[in-house]
């Protein structure tokens, strides 16, 4: 069963993307924010990261490049509220990018397409 880690500040995303994604048969577990998360990373190994971008102190964009100093190939997925920043040279580390909505189907595939 596939592991995805959703990092995002605020408890309705990670309630709403746990329910949904378990739903469809990923074990899921969340974080709130980027305290420990390389730690976290390397401890639960999960398959796929989904990713705010826009955090109460810290900046998904900056967790993004210490994720992929460290784990190069693990697929990153980052959800932001805001389209503004596909254009940051920082997000083409991402291997995609989702713009948040209640509807999840974007992210689904995204996920499915990341896990081959």
């Amino acid at each position: 069963m596939p592991k995805i880690l959703v990092v995002d500040d605020e408890a309705h995303i990670r309630l709403l993307y746990s329910e949904e994604l378990a739903e469809d048969g990923y074990e899921v577990i969340t974080a709130e924010n980027g305290d420990g998360l390389l730690e976290r990373i390397d401890s639960e190994r999960p398959d796929v990261v989904t990713l705010d971008i826009k955090m109460v102190d810290y900046n998904g964009l900056d967790l993004l490049q210490d994720i992929r100093n460290k784990f190069y190939d693990l697929p990153v997925i980052l959800c932001s509220a805001y389209d503004t920043f596909k254009d940051d040279m920082k997000s083409i580390a991402a291997d995609h990018y989702v713009v948040k909505s209640f509807d999840l189907s974007e992210l689904k595939q995204r996920i499915k397409e990341v896990l081959g």
